[in-house]
C-alpha cells in the first residue's frame, strides 16, 4: 500500500495529512502548551523577575531545542510508513523538521519543502492533493471504496 504524506508545520503546530489507497486522514500535532510565550518577532514575553530567576542564556536555548526536538519527534511518529513526505510551512520551523528527518530512517522520502502561509486544515489537505496530483474526486473514490 502507497502511502504519502504533508505536513504543515511551525513551531506550536502541525498538521499532518496522509493519503492511502483507502482515503484520506488529517491529524493535527500541538506544541507543549506549557512552552513560555513569544511576541511575534520571537523574544519572549517579558515579566517582572526577581534576581534568583536568572537562567543562562544557553541553558534556556538547550531547553528549548530539547523542545522542538520532542515535538518534531512526535510528528515524525506519524509518518514512519510515509513512502513520499511533501513539507510546508510559513517558517523556519520547516527547515528545522526537514533536518530533524534527514538524521531518522525516513531520510530520503523528502519529495518536496514549500513555503506557504497559515492555513485552515482543508486548505492544507486541498494543496497537498494538489501537489501529489491527486484529485478531490480520487481522493473521496478512495474514502468510498
Amino acid at each position: 500500500m502507497t502511502i504519502n504524506a504533508g505536513v504543515w508545520i511551525d513551531h506550536h503546530k502541525a498538521v499532518v495529512v496522509l493519503f492511502t489507497d483507502e482515503g484520506e486522514n488529517t491529524l493535527q500535532i500541538m506544541s507543549d502548551p506549557d512552552t513560555p510565550a513569544l511576541l511575534p518577532d520571537g523574544t519572549p514575553v517579558k515579566k517582572s523577575y526577581t534576581r534568583n530567576d536568572f537562567v543562562a542564556e544557553d541553558k534556556r536555548e538547550r531547553k528549548a531545542t530539547n523542545h522542538l526536538n520532542k515535538y518534531f519527534d512526535k510528528v515524525i511518529d506519524h509518518l514512519h510508513d510515509a513512502d513520499a513526505i511533501l513539507v510546508l510551512g510559513p517558517g523556519e520551523a520547516k527547515g528545522e523538521f526537514t533536518k530533524r528527518i534527514e538524521n531518522t530512517k525516513l531520510k530520503g522520502r523528502i519529495a518536496h519543502v514549500g513555503t506557504v502561509d497559515k492555513m485552515t486544515d482543508h486548505e492544507i489537505a486541498a494543496h497537498v492533493r494538489q501537489l501529489l496530483g491527486i484529485g478531490f474526486e480520487q481522493a473521496n473514490q478512495r474514502k468510498h471504496q
